[in-house]
């Protein structure tokens, strides 16, 4: 069984680390464009990078940015060979403690449309229409903190 490290930006964890997950998903495995992924508002973020304990490879990663009176979730990612086992829920359990810390009521996301089921069984509900963003179909989801 694979065990895990959780690191966090500030913190333990490494920007770079995050980038190398997000290069992997984002940019190689789904084609979006490294200007569209690589922001420019990491300097602003916090970060969760997962690792590997074994290797210590990267392996999962996410942001929050205070947006308004809530906590954005951005760029949840997990490598390939590691989703189905719960990375994702972990890293969305760490940043959303992290928006109830920061005095945040609500966290808000865009779900890609293929993933939106995860986001509904960890409690966030759809409010908006299928929109484009990186030329992927997303929906806006919130959920009460």
């Amino acid at each position: 069984m694979t065990t895990y490290d959780v690191r966090t930006v500030p913190g333990e964890g490494a920007v770079a680390d995050a980038h190398a997950v997000r290069r992997a998903v984002f940019i190689e495995g789904q084609g979006v464009s490294e200007a569209e992924e690589m922001d420019g508002r990491d300097a602003d973020a916090f970060h969760v990078v997962v690792y590997d304990r074994e290797d210590g490879q990267p392996v999962g990663t996410t942001r929050l940015r205070e947006v308004g009176d809530h906590g954005k979730v951005e760029r949840v990612a997990v490598r390939t060979a590691y989703r189905g086992e719960g990375l994702g829920r972990k890293l969305m359990g760490v940043v959303e403690a992290r928006a109830r810390r920061d005095g945040h009521g609500a966290a808000v996301l865009h779900a890609q449309t293929a993933v939106e089921g995860f986001y509904q069984a960890l409690g966030y509900e759809t409010v908006s229409d299928v929109f484009q963003e990186a030329a992927i179909p997303h929906v806006e989801m919130r959920k009460e903190l």
